[in-house]
Formats: structure tokens, C-alpha cells, sequence
């Protein structure tokens, strides 16, 4: 796939880049780190009033791609290759000045093209829009695990934020999405960073058949709907109706990992009526061989994920769009959305893991530490074994007034993670320093169990709060 510039047109454009500056850190040192944090969260103002109108390079690059203000052609010329970006339609004239007509802007240590944002745009997007850096792309790199791979895919690549992290620790990254735009996009993305990645167009997983890779990240267009003539937006929506985009990526992982490689991605399924939505969304993954943790960490009502949605493309005010899509939802008993990240990993085992819970997205070390401690507990006895409370563990009692009060629970919390426990373990986990084996905790407690508190040590080992001395 070709970039939007000619391989002399992306090396004049890093240089006039670069020459002037245009980085994070350094517009963060010219104008604060409270302006540039109030522009990612979508005020470009502030940012356009405290770079001023210097005209020295860095600030009419700040204020034409990151502002998208209007600039004289002598400012322009000065800072960029002018004819290169207007032949890439990079840029466009406005009467005898420019502005921007893609947003390239620096990201962490690279730089990124994309569509205009909506703060920046007038009017909808178009079908092909290709989004930049938002919320979900966030949470997908902060939850992906970084260890060393030879081989990585970027399944929905868009402009290319997967793979520019992937490249910080995978030999070969391969990308791939519907969006020639994309690809396109995402070529220029990788050219400017000097990266070499293979690019590849098709649906989900269908341009790597019979491929297997270590890594296989996914920012899906997973927005639930009735798919088929609603699916306006290749970004957001997949041609799926509900959340079979999902179900369908979930059962083809197995088959582009090689043995021990994870795979994550984010969906949205639904809630139904009738149905344990923990069930409905484990089957996704039954006979894939592969341990499976799912998180759901937001719920939405239908009519506010409609609306929320609709506002994005800016059809809040189609009502029969509305209605057509709350139907939808109606006829299918759909009484909630949910939101998430699916982690597997392939082991090829019989007796795979699938644990399905509520909580905040977890880090890429936490996930790392969550299969580690899979693989600890299939093969421990846990009460057997010795083990330390690790150190960000707190221990918080909620009490009711009943003529006094009254303990109703107590909860064991690390950040991200609450799990509620009897006064029998919140003890035991108290005395876990490492120096005794969990039976003689046990004995020095001098109680008599009348139920097996296996099921419950094995939930703390998962969750971090009790961490096997072998593993600390």
C-alpha cells in the first residue's frame, strides 16, 4: 500500500518535521503541559491562544494541523514542502492562505496521520473517515502485553496506533483493514517513523489465512446495530448485525496464534433478556484451546448507545435512524451493552481457562500476570503452598446501623480489583508474609473449616492480592 507521499516527498516532510520541531515535548515545553492535555481532550482553543501568531515554524505547524487555522502561504512555504502536500492533499488552499486537510500530529515519539478529529472538522464524516488516537485505541495499548515478539498483527489497523507500539517490540508487524483510506493513512504513519510494516486489505483475519502470529491485537469496528444498510461508517460499524463481529473474530483467534501467543481486542456485546450475558460471551470462545480472560468495564443502556453513536457521525437528530436502530434492539431483547477487552492465549490444553468478570481495563502487566498465575494454580496445590499479601492490598469493612453497627462486608482491594471475602480470609490474608505455608496460617487461626476455602484462595491468586512466594 502506498503512502499519501512519494518516498523524497516523506523525507522532505520528516525533515520540515523535525527541523522545526514539531514534537510532543516540545510544544509541551513552549506552551505547558496543562494546554496540550486540555487539547487532547478536544479544546483546540487554548492551544491556538497560547502559541500565539509567532510565525516561526513550530508555531504555524501547531496552528495549522493542530488548530487547523488558516496560515499565510509565505509562513507555509517556509515551514513544509508546500507542493508535495498539496499534490498528497495533505493540504488545501483557503483564498491565498492553507490549512490542513488530513490532522498529522505528534504522538508520544512519532508522528500520526488521520482524519480531522470532530473538534477540528465541519459536518459529518464521511464513510471512510479513518479516526486518530481516542479512548478505545487508548485502552487497547495500555492493556496489550509488550514482551518481545518475532511476529505481530494489527487486525483493523486504521491510521496505525497498534502497530506503531507493536514496532516497539515485534521483529515483523503485519496490518491489515477494509479501508484502503486507512491503509493508505497508515502507510504515510509508517513511512514518517521510518517503520516497515506489511499492509494488507481485507475483512478481519481474511487476508492472513493460514498465517500465525505471537501478538494479534484488534480495535475492531465492534459498535452493535442491525448491521447490513445501517452500517454507514467503515470505521465503526461492520456490516455485522449485533455483536456477531465479536463472536466471529473470538472464533478464528486459535487459528492465528502460534502456541502461547495472545490475542486481545476490544468488543461491545449485548446484554439480553434471559440470558447471563458472562455465559453468552464465554461461548465465544468454547473449543478454541485457548485460556480466555474477559473484562467488561462499562454498560450502556440502549437508548444512550444510540444516541452516543449516532452524535459521533453526527445523526443525532436522524430520528427515524434512531428508531430503526432502537427497534433493532427491542426485537432482539437487548436490554444493555456492554463494553470490554477479550485476551486469549493459545495452549492447545483440554481443559482451557475462561473467566469472565467486571472490573476497570487491566495494564499489560496485569494480564501477563493474570495467565502466570493461571498457570501456577493448574499446577499447585494452593492451600499447600506459601505466600506473601502483596503490597497495594487494602482491606476496607462496610458496616450497617442495626441498634449499633453491624459489619455487613469486607473488601480486599488493589487498584482495579475488589474482592469480597468472609473475616475468616480477610484474617488469613493478613498473615501471608511469605515465611509459612498457607495450612499453617490456617492452624494458627485454630478454626474449624466447614467449607472448602479453595475456590476463594484460587480467586485471590488471580486477582494478585495473594502472590505465591515462587512467583514473587
Amino acid at each position: 500500500m502506498t503512502p499519501l507521499l512519494d518516498p523524497p516527498g516523506i523525507d522532505r516532510l520528516r525533515h520540515a518535521l523535525t527541523t522545526a520541531g514539531f514534537t510532543r515535548d516540545s510544544i509541551v515545553e513552549r506552551l505547558g503541559e496543562r494546554v496540550v492535555t486540555a487539547y487532547d481532550r478536544g479544546d483546540p482553543r487554548s492551544l491556538a491562544h497560547a502559541v500565539g501568531d509567532v510565525g516561526d515554524p513550530l508555531s504555524t505547524l501547531v496552528r495549522l494541523f493542530l488548530c487547523r487555522l488558516d496560515e499565510p502561504a509565505s509562513r507555509v512555504s517556509a515551514a513544509l514542502p508546500l507542493d508535495d502536500l498539496l499534490a498528497a492533499g495533505i493540504l488545501e488552499p483557503a483564498g491565498d492562505r492553507f490549512r490542513a486537510s488530513v490532522w498529522l500530529h505528534p504522538y508520544r515519539d512519532w508522528w500520526m496521520v488521520a482524519d480531522l478529529p470532530g473538534h477540528l472538522r465541519a459536518g459529518r464524516p464521511a464513510g471512510d473517515h479513518v479516526v486518530g488516537v481516542g479512548a478505545s485505541p487508548t485502552v487497547l495499548v495500555d492493556a496489550t502485553v509488550r514482551a518481545p515478539v518475532h511476529t505481530a498483527l494489527d487486525i483493523g489497523t486504521g491510521c496505525g496506533v497498534q502497530a506503531l507500539h507493536l514496532s516497539e517490540h515485534a521483529t515483523h508487524v503485519t496490518a491489515t483493514d477494509l479501508s484502503v483510506r486507512a491503509l493508505r493513512f497508515a502507510a504515510t504513519t509508517a513511512a514518517l517513523n521510518g517503520l516497515d510494516w506489511e499492509l494488507l486489505r481485507g475483512d478481519l483475519a481474511a487476508p492472513v489465512t493460514g498465517r500465525r502470529f505471537d501478538l494479534v491485537v484488534a480495535n475492531l469496528p465492534y459498535i452493535v446495530g442491525p448491521g447490513g444498510a445501517h452500517a454507514t461508517h467503515l470505521y465503526r460499524d461492520s456490516g455485522r448485525p449485533g455483536d456477531a463481529v465479536a463472536a466471529e473474530l473470538a472464533a478464528v483467534a486459535a487459528d492465528l496464534l502460534t502456541d502461547g501467543g495472545y490475542g486481545q481486542f476490544l468488543a461491545n456485546w449485548v446484554h439480553v433478556d434471559g440470558q447471563d450475558w458472562t455465559e453468552r460471551v464465554a461461548d465465544w470462545v468454547a473449543g478454541t484451546g485457548c485460556d480466555a480472560w474477559i473484562v467488561q468495564h462499562r454498560v450502556t443502556d440502549p437508548a444512550s448507545y444510540v444516541v452516543q453513536w449516532l452524535r459521533e457521525t453526527g445523526d443525532h437528530t436522524d430520528l427515524a435512524r434512531r428508531a430503526a436502530w432502537l427497534d433493532y434492539f427491542h426485537q432482539h431483547r437487548v436490554n444493555a451493552v456492554g463494553f470490554g477487552l477479550i485476551t486469549l492465549r493459545r495452549t492447545g490444553r483440554p481443559d482451557p481457562v475462561v473467566a469472565v468478570e467486571d472490573r476497570s481495563s487491566p495494564t499489560g502487566p496485569e494480564v501477563l500476570g493474570w495467565f502466570a498465575a493461571q498457570d501456577w494454580l493448574r499446577d499447585n496445590d494452593v492451600l499447600a503452598a506459601t505466600y506473601r499479601t502483596a503490597a497495594d492490598v487494602r482491606l476496607s469493612q462496610e458496616a450497617v446501623r442495626d441498634r449499633g453497627w453491624q459489619l455487613d462486608r469486607q473488601l480486599l482491594t488493589r487498584p482495579g480489583r475488589t474482592v469480597e471475602v468472609d473475616p475468616f480470609i480477610a484474617a488469613l490474608v493478613g498473615l501471608c508474609d511469605g515465611s509459612a505455608p498457607l495450612l499453617a496460617h490456617i492452624a494458627a487461626l485454630a478454626v474449624d473449616l466447614t467449607e472448602d476455602i479453595t475456590p476463594a484462595v484460587r480467586k485471590l491468586v488471580e486477582h494478585g492480592i495473594l502472590v505465591p512466594v515462587p512467583l514473587a
